[in-house]
């Protein structure tokens, strides 16, 4: 018996030393092609081992000391070693640093964070790795592009934690942390597309552009590229496939939202959005294969899409919806909440989308009211760009793009009947 214990001690040691080299060799691999690196895949490997080593001995011997004077050694043989080669073009700080953590993961895989000190060593190596392409990005980031990451920073880091989340208001229908919640998950999926934009260029292609468009802004891309198709008959056809793709995405964003704030409602929606997806997607293909690959893709500009102002607007909407629904549901039940979802969805489907999430989340809605709701959203914000297109393009699209917004509506309807 006691033979078998010490085996299965003997094996978590093994195990956890293994562990602990082996991602200090992942790290020093990196570091092994940086010709001016005083650290390579033998010092990785060791400190990993130390670490380990000396988070064993603080704890046996109950001197914790023990842990940081391993990790300050660790940190002064480096520093040395590069006051004794230095190098102008390298001053060490980005090995000096990724060895003490290579240290500190070895200790953390002792304490039983393996996995946890596993997907940090290879997050670290992966940015050791792409140092170019993360210095071409930021040469590429402009003023504007700073105070967008700065205000997303703001909205979810900042104002977000100090909200308190206590249901207050009408119906006890408003949390204002839940409130500024839906306001960061909407700025994040914009901020995405408007980086795609940003940094990938829109000489990408009319189906990625749309895709990026639509996370960014599905409306101002519908509005952006309707007048593009005025200004010339050759780009009716790219006009087409960019505004369909577009407003795929909002199908995508839907399932997004829904696998974030309730993942139980999502059963029932997927086979509406998926529907709408595949029909959708067949006819966008279609249309893309006709196209010319010498076309030339018009620019696209958006604005900040995590303003300070922007954020509160849409915050606003999102409560101001979300109490209108809950009244309307409560004095007139399915059709009060139908009818909202109808109005609210012409101009904005994502407030009604969240508000319906929300309001199923405190069980005021039932799961099949809540798909409703969506689904109708969903079908008048797509009337109401179509109405957008042939008033801005005219009948340039309006053949073409009834056809394309009623095959996701003809997709989605098929699903919903299911």
């Amino acid at each position: 018996m006691n033979g078998n214990v010490m085996t299965t001690v003997g094996m978590d040691f093994i195990q956890d030393f293994g562990i602990a080299v082996g991602l200090g060799l992942l790290m020093g691999l990196e570091r092994e092609r940086n010709p001016s690196a005083r650290a390579g895949l033998r010092t990785f490997g060791l400190v990993g081992m130390l670490g380990t080593v000396a988070a064993l001995l603080a704890e046996k011997t109950g001197t914790s000391w023990l842990l940081a004077a391993g990790l300050l050694m660790v940190g002064l043989m480096m520093v040395a070693a590069y006051l004794i080669h230095p190098d102008e073009k390298d001053p060490g700080t980005t090995s000096v640093v990724a060895l003490l953590l290579c240290y500190c993961y070895g200790a953390m895989i002792w304490y039983g964070y393996q996995t946890l000190a596993v997907m940090l060593g290879i997050s670290t190596t992966v940015l050791l790795y792409f140092k170019a392409e993360l210095r071409k990005v930021s040469e590429k980031l402009t003023r504007k592009d700073i105070i967008s990451i700065l205000q997303f920073a703001v909205l979810s880091l900042v104002i977000l934690p100090i909200l308190p989340d206590t249901n207050m208001g009408p119906y006890d229908a408003l949390s204002p942390r839940q409130v500024w919640w839906m306001v960061v998950l909407i700025s994040g999926f914009s901020l995405a597309g408007y980086a795609a934009l940003r940094f990938m260029g829109q000489q990408l292609g009319a189906p990625l552009l749309g895709i990026f468009g639509g996370l960014a802004s599905s409306t101002a891309t519908t509005l952006v590229f309707a007048r593009h198709a005025v200004t010339s008959d050759s780009l009716v056809k790219l006009s087409l496939v960019v505004v369909l793709t577009a407003n795929l995405v909002v199908l995508f964003r839907l399932g997004a939202y829904a696998a974030v704030l309730q993942p139980g409602l999502l059963q029932e929606l997927l086979p509406i959005l998926l529907g709408g997806l595949l029909f959708g997607s067949t006819y966008v293909l279609f249309a893309w294969r006709g196209l010319s690959s010498k076309e030339e893709i018009p620019l696209m500009e958006f604005s900040n899409p995590a303003e300070i102002r922007t954020a509160m607007t849409f915050g606003c909407i999102y409560a101001v919806v979300l109490v209108i629904t809950a009244a309307l549901s409560d004095y007139a039940g399915s059709s009060g909440l139908y009818i909202a979802s109808l109005v609210s969805g012409l101009t904005d489907v994502d407030a009604i989308a969240l508000s319906s999430m929300r309001l199923y989340g405190l069980e005021k809605l039932s799961s099949a009211e809540t798909v409703n709701s969506i689904t109708i959203a969903m079908l008048a914000n797509l009337v109401f760009k179509l109405g957008i297109v042939i008033a801005v393009a005219g009948r340039r699209m309006a053949g073409p793009i009834s056809a394309g917004f009623g095959t996701i509506a003809l997709g989605s309807c098929v699903g919903w009947m299911l």
